[in-house]
């Protein structure tokens, strides 16, 4: 099994100073804001046809 992926950057300020944090799988820590979040994997996304910006048929 491989190693998870870290963030690269706050979400919240932009800074790369994160650590793991210690409520559980998935939290980390800024130093910089003080602040803490969580990343979850929710699933793959089904893609359909592609569209043209205006909305109509596929792009090409």
């Amino acid at each position: 099994m491989s190693e998870r992926a870290a963030p690269f950057h706050c979400p919240y300020c932009g800074d790369e100073d994160l650590r793991p944090g210690e409520q559980g799988h998935g939290a980390w820590e800024c130093a910089a804001c003080n602040r803490a979040f969580q990343l979850k994997f929710l699933g793959l996304l089904t893609r359909g046809p592609a569209r043209t910006p205006d909305g109509e048929g596929e792009a090409t």
